[in-house]
């Protein structure tokens, strides 16, 4: 539970808005508080995580330096809450950006696995929905039309967790609702990037690894559709079925002919230096990852507009041909199902 809550408005500085600040913390009881905690948490639902960084020294971004200061000291919770809503208030440069309330939490000894952590929250709500009130009048009822913020999801959050302050703390961050900004919240707001961790190194290989399948390697070697496909699914399957990526092993059992990996060893290099990140050669296998990176590798032979072939498995089941008629695929099967 958290012990902490304060709550600013904060308008889009370009289309006129203000920013309006508290001057106290929210007092809740106890059914309330268990009502936000249960709309701020539940925004979270991926293991994808990222840490503060900046382009000089990390106590130059506005939201680490708060946070580390209420970390530190959490008497100093409301000044450094008004000024990470004067920094969101400053971060609007598009007139798409809608203003809302920006909700700041702190959450003490809040658990996490087995330990204890301090972390703290900074959510914002914009989207308004219509909802209708029923009273009684006399001996019938009246419907009255109002708005307000629905708790099904919430449009932007950040959590931040108490460790790994060095290298920028770790957060699980949300956007619900972009607006046509892509970089309002993570970027021009948070300022924050994706962890160096098993998570994105599998998210990252798996997505190298479907560019060089759908990209290069046609422009490089013969291969068909179907190749391809079968390319694709045996990475799934590999990813699926092991827990460790092994470079050397996934070469051998995915790509197989030499060739074939001296071409995909060179476009990883070249996506790394353009992506300006490192894959590294060997990491556990995020499971997560694999589920959520999975429906990017759709396996599919789209024949002009009258057929689509989903291969999911053996690729000897398949074949390709040339008659009278004209191109065609011919399929094998054990069973109808």
């Amino acid at each position: 539970m958290f012990s902490k809550i304060i709550v600013h408005r904060v308008g889009n500085k370009i289309n006129g808005e203000s920013l309006t600040l508290s001057q106290e913390e929210l007092q809740l009881d106890e059914g309330m508080a268990e009502l936000l905690e249960d709309y701020f948490l539940g925004a979270f639902k991926t293991e994808e995580t990222y840490q503060f960084y900046s382009d000089s020294y990390l106590v130059n971004n506005p939201i680490y330096s708060s946070v580390s200061e209420i970390f530190d000291d959490k008497a100093k919770f409301l000044w450094e809450s008004e000024n990470i809503a004067k920094h969101l208030f400053e971060a609007a440069e598009n007139p798409r950006v809608q203003g809302g309330e920006l909700f700041v939490v702190f959450f003490e000894d809040d658990r996490e696995g087995d330990e204890k952590v301090d972390k703290i929250g900074i959510f914002k709500t914009e989207k308004r929905e219509s909802f209708l009130k029923i009273f009684p009048q006399n001996e019938t009822f009246e419907l009255e039309k109002d708005q307000g913020i629905g708790l099904s999801k919430i449009d932007k959050a950040a959590l931040i967790y108490n460790n790994h302050k060095e290298s920028g703390y770790i957060l699980s961050v949300v956007d619900n609702n972009k607006n046509g900004d892509m970089y309002y919240w993570f970027e021009d707001f948070l300022k924050v990037k994706q962890r160096d961790d098993e998570y994105f190194h599998t998210q990252e290989a798996l997505m190298v690894y479907k560019d060089y399948i759908t990209k290069q390697l046609p422009q490089e070697f013969e291969v068909s559709k179907a190749d391809q496909a079968d390319f694709l699914n045996k990475s799934i399957n590999f990813f699926k079925e092991k827990e460790e990526f092994k470079m050397d092993e996934f070469a051998s059992e995915v790509l197989g002919d030499e060739h074939v990996i001296e071409s995909f060893v060179n476009f990883k290099t070249d996506y790394e230096q353009d992506m300006q990140i490192n894959i590294a050669e060997e990491f556990p296998i995020n499971e997560a990852a694999v589920k959520k990176t999975q429906r990017h590798f759709k396996s599919i032979i789209k024949l002009d507009k009258n057929f689509h072939i989903y291969i999911h498995g053996d690729r000897k089941m398949l074949e390709q041909g040339q008659d009278e008629k004209g191109k065609f695929y011919m399929l094998y099967f054990d069973k109808e199902v």
